[in-house]
Order: C-alpha cells, then structure tokens, then sequence
C-alpha cells in the first residue's frame, strides 16, 4: 500500500480531528461513504489508538496487515481525500442514513421494467452463508459430484431426470439437508446418524447444541474476512430447510412453537457488522421447503412433487417472515430458494420491498406451478452460462461438494487456488456476479480451506480489481493466446478500456491474443501499471509481456481502445 498526496500539513489535520473526536455515532442507514478502517481487534468499534495505526499505514509507517484502510477506489494506494474520508468514517461511524424511502407510487406498474440497481452491476462478488444447527452433525454423503449434477446430461445422476432427482433426495451431497438425508431408512446418512448419534436422537438436539455455542460466535471477523476477500455484498441463510430461523420471529413454527431460533440475533449482528465493513447485506429464506410444515422423509420423484407446504398458512407464514425481515434489517437482496408457496402474492411483497429498500434486488427463485414472478437477476447452482447473457445472473454455489460444513470432505475437495479466481473472472465476462458459499462450523469458525479461498481471492482482487467491480462484458468473453492461454474479456464503458484477462502464467516474451480485433492505444499491465510494447498482427494483438509472479494466477492487461469499440451493457 502506498500513499499519494500526504505529509505534515495532512498529518497535523488528522491530530486536529482526533482532538476534537467523539464517541461514534450508532450506524443509522446502510448506504456507505467509504471503506470501513481500523477495527482492529473486531471490538465493533474504533478506538483513538486503532485510528492512529490506520493513519500511520496510510502514511506508510507501518506496513499493512489484517487491518483494513482507506483505499475506496482498490487502486492500492490511499489520496489525502481517501485518508480524510476513512478517518471521518471511523469518528463517525461507517453507514450514514439512507435516502427517504419512495412511495409506493414511484416502484413501476410493469415491475419489470424497474432498472437494475448499479450497485448489483458492479459489485461482482457475494458470500453466502449456511450455518445452523445442521452443523453440528456436519455430514453428508460423497456419492454425487455437484460440479455435474446440474450440468452434464450424460452423467448417470443428472438432475434434469427421475433418478437424477431421486438420487439428489437418497444421496444428498448438502449436509445442511441432514435431516432428510438421515429420516431415509436404510441411506448411509441414515446409518451415519445411528451409528454416531444413535437411533432415537432427534433432530432438535442440534438446535440446542448450536445454540450452546453462540456464545463465542464474532460476526466482526466474518465481516473483516469477508471485506478483505474483495466481496461487495453477503446473503446470509436466515431460515433453511429445516425452518429454524436465525432471528427472533415473533411467529411461532407448528412443531416448536418460538422456541425454533436462534438465541441471539444472527441476522441482526451480523447485518451491523456487515455494514460497517460497508458491505451490502442479502437474506436468504427457504420459502419452498419447510420440515417443520411438511416433515421428511422425501426419498422419491412422487416425493418431491410435495415439497413445498401446501397449506394456505404456510403460504401466509412465509410471507409474514419475510415482511418481519425487511422491517428490522432493510435487505439489499431477497433471495429466495426453491419455490414460492403457491398462495402468497409476491407481486405485493416486492412493491412494498421497494418501497422500503429502494435499490434493493431479488431473485428468480420465486416460480410456482402456474407463475413465473419477476426477478432482477437468475441463479445458476455450481454452473455457468456458457455466454455472456443478455439479462443479469449469478453463479452460487459452494467452495466444496455442498453449501453447509461437511466433515465428510477433504482438503481435496476444494481444488487448486486458481479455481475460484477463474471462476469469478468467467462468471464476470459473461454478465454475471459470483455468489461464494462458506460454510461455517457449528462453533462459528471458518474452516481453514475456505478462509485461505477467500484470502487468495482478496489478493488478487486488491490487484487485479479494476479489471472485475463496475465492468461490463465485452462484445465477446473470451480467446486463447498463441502459447495455448485462456483469456476473458470484461470492459469499462465509460473510459473505452476493455480488460483481457490471461487465466495462467505466460512467460515473458511476446504473447498474441487471437482474433483481437479493435483497434488500442495503449496497453498495461492492471496490477503494476506497467505500460507494455504491443502491435496489430493478421492474427490478433501482440502484447510483450515482462516476468510475471509464477502465483500471479491471473494476469489482467488494461487495452485502452480508440472510439468505436463500446462494450454491451447489462440490463
């Protein structure tokens, strides 16, 4: 990290301010000004001696650690602007307060002609979160491979088929589906659950087994992960499939009455430490399936015709949940999953969403047997478009076999370091955002393997960034390189720059990105600014490319492009 624009005169400013500091204001909306600074021991507030290391890093007296500063644009270097901005930020607290509200009269007649919030556009990269009291058996089994289930007819267990929905129910790769997986008599989740709970252990003993470790559970360090993974926004599971919910409902559930939660407010915590990290807060809610309405086993294709609770109640049930979620946590995101029961009128709850949450999102996963409701974006689980589509989608999926932690998985089965850095870089060349799965113990930890995926995508991102938050794709996603590389393409509307991304490590020399057409005026390498020779060749664009760190993983090339060479925009 370097520092451009600073010395004594900004120095002497900075003291001005801490002798004239105040306690923080409480964070009142949820529209950030600047990257959050300095809450270095995840107390959840800033202390005066925290405020001067982060000074003292922006300044370049102390070199950077786990503490994040002031650079609001990721160029890796902090102006006087930035530094003043975060320092006004930790004084006085990272959110300031959203605008009014619209009337209801401003949301669309058609709701599908309502634009796509930029901030969506541009944010590239989310985490999800499923934790509860299905991680506390933590199991499930290694029989499907889930980077095939939804996307290879020719794999035996596809799920576009009777046995492939058959064996996702009897085989199940996602442990936070355990107390399905394990009401099949005779599955081996069935027999994992006898053989190391016993035979009579109920589900419901895992609610209170997570619940006795709450206690040390810190939302500020999923928080400080999660900014310094580069992520832009989280979506938090607030309710699964097993409809205990990770906030104080006021509704009871028919099996437990308001006993069926958490025993602190996760949604809430978390949602405040999110934002001070000034980082969007999303909210999941399984509105398609609930064991406590409808209870397992669901075993066959006859089975799952009747997954979603058919009850008129439940349909209100799952509409009062979500009214009680937008109340008290303003979400930017509803994702919903599986389906929407088939009596609530989504058409009402989005208006009042966006009344209440001006540029709020929601998902596509909303469909029941007789409507298809509007979406602001698709989701596509552990797959890919294969080109750049024409309307917003995200890719979800978790960094193993599943979503919840399984201790049934191997290190192994996250794959190389490169795998999610391509990822994002694909998903983000064809116009669509990266939804990332962690997995957390019942203990609240992040197991190892996920944190050192969300570290080696915070890296790169703090160098490559330009080239993924607030671009667009380009008139087309990918090439190859003369010595057989991989590149994607993502662009810059406004300053005609369009972003060739190499998925490998070339070595040094020239290097011919075929079929490269449009016309440059220049090309650089994103992480060092590094301008590099280049010409037009019958076959492409030939750029010499100096040593490259064999970690690098990725390589981004800046190619500023003469007029005429727009980029397609997203919706």
């Amino acid at each position: 990290m370097t520092t451009r624009d600073s010395g004594p005169g900004l120095f002497l400013f900075l003291l001005a301010a801490l002798a004239t500091w105040s306690p923080p204001v409480p964070a009142i909306g949820q529209s950030c000004v600047a990257q959050c600074i300095a809450d270095c021991d995840d107390g959840g507030t800033v202390t005066v001696d925290e405020l001067l290391k982060a000074v003292s890093i922006a300044l370049g007296g102390t070199s950077v650690d786990a503490c994040a500063t002031a650079d609001r644009n990721g160029d890796g270097s902090v102006t006087a602007d930035e530094l003043v901005a975060g320092v006004a930020v930790a004084l006085q607290g990272c959110a300031i307060a959203a605008a009014a509200p619209p009337a209801a009269a401003d949301v669309p007649a058609d709701l599908d002609q309502r634009p796509l919030p930029a901030w969506y556009a541009d944010a590239k990269l989310g985490i999800m979160i499923h934790w509860g009291p299905f991680a506390v058996p933590a199991w499930a089994e290694r029989t499907l491979d889930p980077e095939r289930i939804f996307t290879d007819p020719t794999y035996p267990y596809y799920f576009f088929s009777v046995q492939g929905v058959e064996a996702f129910l009897q085989h199940n790769p996602y442990s936070e589906w355990y107390r399905n997986s394990f009401a099949i008599e005779g599955s081996p989740t069935w027999q994992h659950h006898r053989d190391t709970w016993g035979a009579d252990f109920p589900y419901e003993n895992f609610a209170r087994m997570f619940e006795a470790q709450l206690d040390g559970w810190r939302p500020n360090t999923w928080a400080r992960i999660f900014q310094q993974a580069g992520a832009r926004y989280v979506v938090l599971v607030t309710k699964h499939h097993d409809g205990y919910t990770l906030w104080p409902s006021d509704l009871a559930n028919p099996e437990h009455g308001t006993a069926w939660h958490a025993t602190r407010d996760v949604v809430g915590e978390l949602s405040s430490a999110v934002r001070e990290r000034c980082l969007r807060m999303g909210l999941y809610y399984s509105g398609g399936i609930d064991w406590t309405w409808s209870p397992p086993p669901y075993a066959t294709i006859a089975d799952a015709t009747r997954l979603t609770p058919p009850q008129p109640d439940y349909a209100a049930y799952a509409d009062a949940h979500w009214r009680e979620l937008i109340r008290r946590y303003q979400p930017a995101v509803l994702w919903n999953d599986i389906a929407a029961p088939a009596q609530e009128d989504t058409e009402q709850l989005f208006r009042d969403y966006y009344a209440a949450v001006a540029d709020g999102v929601v998902n596509d996963r909303w469909t029941t047997a007789t409507a298809s409701p509007h979406h602001d974006f698709r989701t596509a689980e552990f797959s890919a478009d294969e080109a750049i589509a024409p309307d917003k989608w995200e890719a979800v999926r978790g960094m193993s076999r599943g979503f919840g932690y399984n201790t049934n998985e191997t290190d192994a089965d996250y794959g190389p370091p490169e795998k999610f850095i391509h990822l994002l870089i694909d998903v983000v060349a064809k116009n669509g955002n990266l939804l990332l799965n962690v997995g957390p113990r019942a203990d609240g930890s992040i197991p190892e393997p996920q944190v050192r995926i969300l570290a080696t995508l915070g890296r790169w991102l703090a160098a490559n960034g330009a080239a993924i938050y607030a671009t667009r794709p380009w008139v087309r996603p990918a090439a190859t390189t003369d010595r057989g590389i991989a590149v994607r393409f993502t662009a810059d509307p406004a300053r005609a720059v369009v972003f060739a991304i190499l998925l490998g490590t070339p070595p040094a020399g020239d290097l011919t990105i075929d079929g490269f057409d449009a016309t440059p005026t220049g090309v650089r390498l994103v992480a060092t600014g590094e301008a590099l020779a280049w010409s037009r060749t019958e076959a492409g664009l030939r750029v010499t490319l100096p040593a490259l760190p064999a970690d690098g993983l990725a390589h981004a090339l800046a190619i500023d492009l003469a007029a005429g060479a727009a980029p397609r925009r997203a919706r």
